[in-house]
């Protein structure tokens, strides 16, 4: 069985993310030097002690940065730009599903010789709206989890009837799609983005010998018949 990831391993997010913060950034500067006052490590600090509560995806990022701006402007905050930080959630939750090059050929070839899962975490709402918006049909189980951790990948696999030594996942993110994976014994297909959350960075990751890194979707197939042989 093969597990694909979502955001920037099958449709772009962290640009849009990243664009976001940008913006952010343009109307606290209208309170506070930038950077005297650590914006974006605080920011970063704000939203890694909000995921327990508010969990991954816009919501948490959105009200994470609520929370910022006010503590970092000492509440003097207006109103309005409160409101322009909600608005930038609600245009990222609406804005069109992008597939990466090539990864829906990529995806359907690996489906003709191996059972394919999607694994994503984040809001549900969101995930389930990019999943029916992205024309991917051939994933035989969708599953939308809070967390990316060990745990969650063993249940998942014992659900699925899958030892992990015949699982492999195919994401962007060392922390969350590779390194449980390759703990619990199974195998990992990287495929960097150009633009990664800091809070899904991992130094130290040496794969074991059980990951393959691609460039692109082109990749993903030859890797994973790596890993077969």
């Amino acid at each position: 069985m093969v597990g694909f990831d979502g955001d920037d391993t099958l449709w772009r997010s962290q640009e849009f993310y990243d664009q976001a913060q940008l913006d952010f950034e343009a109307i606290i500067a209208r309170y506070v030097d930038l950077d005297s006052a650590g914006l974006r490590s605080t920011l970063l600090a704000t939203e890694r002690g909000n995921l327990a509560q508010y969990g991954y995806g816009v919501k948490g990022m959105i009200l994470s940065m609520v929370e910022a701006a006010i503590d970092m402007t000492a509440g003097r905050i207006a109103a309005v730009d409160i409101r322009t930080i909600m608005d930038m959630g609600k245009d990222l939750l609406v804005h069109p599903v992008e597939l990466l090059p090539g990864i829906a050929d990529a995806v359907e070839q690996v489906a003709r010789h191996h059972r394919v899962v999607l694994i994503t975490k984040g809001d549900l709402f969101h995930q389930e709206r990019k999943v029916a918006q992205c024309g991917l049909t051939a994933f035989q189980r969708i599953e939308v989890v809070s967390e990316k951790d060990v745990a969650t990948y063993r249940r998942l696999l014992q659900e699925f009837g899958v030892a992990p030594e015949a699982f492999a996942m195919v994401g962007n993110s060392l922390r969350s799609d590779i390194a449980p994976v390759v703990e619990l014994g199974g195998w990992g297909v990287y495929m960097p983005y150009h633009a990664t959350w800091a809070h899904e960075l991992l130094d130290g990751f040496d794969g074991a010998g059980r990951v393959v890194e691609v460039e692109g979707a082109e990749g993903i197939c030859a890797a994973l018949d790596r890993m077969s042989s």
